[in-house]
């Protein structure tokens, strides 16, 4: 069993430009919970999740409770790169997987064998060779997926993972994240999906620049604001991918 962080927000605040994008940012992410960042498209949620990973400034607090290992594993919404540079699916992890080796010597034989592993259990096996600009949009996000659990961390972050992920990748993700949440890792998850969140998710946190309500998705999820909000959602969503 891994000893998941507890996580504590508190007044976090964010100003960029001018703009005010995140203000007043109170709540907390029990220890080996499953927790959902929901909200509107610009509502700030990804920003909140770069503050918590040290990539922009803030004002308030964040405080994170580490009780056994200090492994972050993050999964963000899409890799941004260059699709025709010539770079398998093993270069990618020999670079984003080693600290100290160099990724042109390729990965280690300890390494090699937590790629594999990690590849096998996102259902990529034998693609470890594949250029990665030939894989599908999913097939990406279960790379960087893949990536994220080398080694196993006891804080995984999630920035949408499923906005291009199809049906089959999709079960491998919630099927990975049971896994992880019942060994006790801390899970926060930016989630869209309703359906997802009100099956997987221990809590959940709106955010629209602040904080709309947060707790239990049976308890929170319910009435016609959150009906409303989560039509907002999915309609931008569906125009996302149509575009």
């Amino acid at each position: 069993m891994t000893d998941g962080p507890g996580i504590r927000f508190e007044s976090v605040g964010l100003e960029l430009g001018g703009t005010e994008i995140l203000t007043g940012i109170e709540f907390e992410v029990g220890p080996g919970e499953i927790h959902c960042l929901i909200g509107p498209n610009g509502g700030g949620k990804t920003s909140l999740v770069r503050c918590l990973l040290g990539q922009m400034p803030h004002t308030g607090t964040i405080a994170v409770d580490w009780r056994d290992r200090r492994v972050t594993g993050y999964v963000p919404q899409f890799l941004d790169f260059d699709k025709s540079l010539p770079v398998s699916v093993d270069d990618f992890m020999a670079m984003v997987c080693q600290k100290r080796r160099p990724a042109f010597v390729g990965l280690s034989k300890r390494n090699r064998d937590l790629t594999d592993a990690a590849l096998a259990r996102v259902g990529l096996n034998g693609k470890r060779e594949s250029r990665l600009g030939s894989l599908s949009g999913g097939e990406r996000q279960r790379v960087l997926f893949a990536q994220a659990l080398i080694p196993e961390p006891a804080l995984l972050v999630l920035d949408e993972p499923m906005s291009s992920m199809d049906e089959v990748g999709a079960e491998y993700f919630e099927r990975i994240i049971r896994e992880l949440a019942a060994d006790g890792v801390t899970i926060l998850w930016v989630a869209h999906d309703l359906r997802q969140v009100e099956a997987m998710a221990d809590t959940a946190t709106c955010v629209n620049r602040t904080i709309l309500f947060s707790g239990p998705p049976a308890e929170v999820l319910v009435g016609h604001e959150a009906e409303v909000l989560f039509a907002r959602v999915g309609e931008t969503v569906a125009q996302d991918v149509a575009s």
